[in-house]
């Protein structure tokens, strides 16, 4: 029980690899604090590709992580609103005391071109994958700093470092959280606070079969036609399982691993994007 003791808070946390990583620090005996955006509350634009959960999906991964014998908190949270992240880190620290671990994996795309691409939806997808990660991060220093320890693992993406026809506003944001982390990184150094970046290929969540979804329907083909081309195009001819992805996050969250920091770890099973 590695994370005995420890509280981590995951956005995005009640799907894809946000559970995944909130699952993985429970095992090692972490109690959680997850957000996520539901269809409750949250609000989209027209063109964004984002995975709006039923509102009682997050009770069901609050019950999946107290199951493994630990403490979750589970909220409604949107990462564009500071009152929202405020509130979010308020009732962490009210409920736990403190906040050890950070992992912010809530985000979105589009898919257009920069020639004609919509203004709306270009600072729509920074402001939630990139703005959102400052906010969240902005939030939790002074507590880390505090505490002398913490760990902030940002997911960000092969888009970060190669680039995408379609996908201008995804790979500047991710591109964006990549430079944020290493500068995190160097102002918590002295203070015991890691910051790191995942950057995941394709990953086989409900969020990236929609996004996968989309392009078909732009290629017109069908969505299993669409996945298993890109499936094809890796050399371990699969998609990345969202347990991968938190297996590495918790990897980063250790005391044992501290020196590995400011970095972005690419987890694509040898592919490029």
């Amino acid at each position: 029980m590695k994370l005995k003791g420890k509280v981590a808070m995951v956005t995005g946390g009640a799907s894809g690899m946000g559970r995944a990583m909130a699952l993985a620090f429970a095992r090692e005996g972490a109690n959680l604090a997850i957000g996520s955006l539901t269809r409750k509350t949250g609000k989209t634009i027209s063109g964004e590709i984002t995975n709006l959960l039923d509102p009682q999906a997050i009770d069901q991964v609050k019950g999946e992580i107290e199951g493994l014998g630990v403490s979750c908190l589970a909220m409604e949270l949107d990462v564009t609103s500071s009152a929202s992240v405020a509130e979010f880190v308020r009732r962490t620290v009210e409920g736990f005391g403190r906040i050890d671990i950070l992992a912010n994996a809530a985000g979105m795309t589009c898919e257009q071109k920069i020639d004609g691409h919509d203004d709306a939806l270009w600072q729509r997808v920074l402001d939630v994958n990139l703005t959102g990660t400052f906010r969240c991060i902005k939030g939790v220093l002074p507590i880390m700093k505090k505490n002398k320890w913490g760990r902030i693992v940002n997911i960000a993406s092969t888009a970060a470092n190669v680039g995408g026809a379609t996908n201008g506003a995804y790979c500047a944001a991710k591109a964006g959280v990549v430079g944020l982390t290493r500068c995190v990184a160097l102002e918590g150094a002295e203070f015991g606070i890691s910051a790191n970046a995942i950057c995941p290929a394709w990953v086989n969540t409900s969020f990236g079969r929609q996004w996968m979804g989309d392009i078909a329907n732009t290629d017109r083909v069908s969505a299993d036609a669409k996945i298993q081309e890109i499936v094809n195009s890796y050399p371990q001819k699969r998609l990345i399982s969202p347990e991968e992805v938190g297996n590495l996050a918790l990897f980063l969250a250790l005391d044992e691993t501290f020196g590995v920091s400011g970095q972005d770890i690419t987890i694509s099973g040898a592919g490029m994007w």
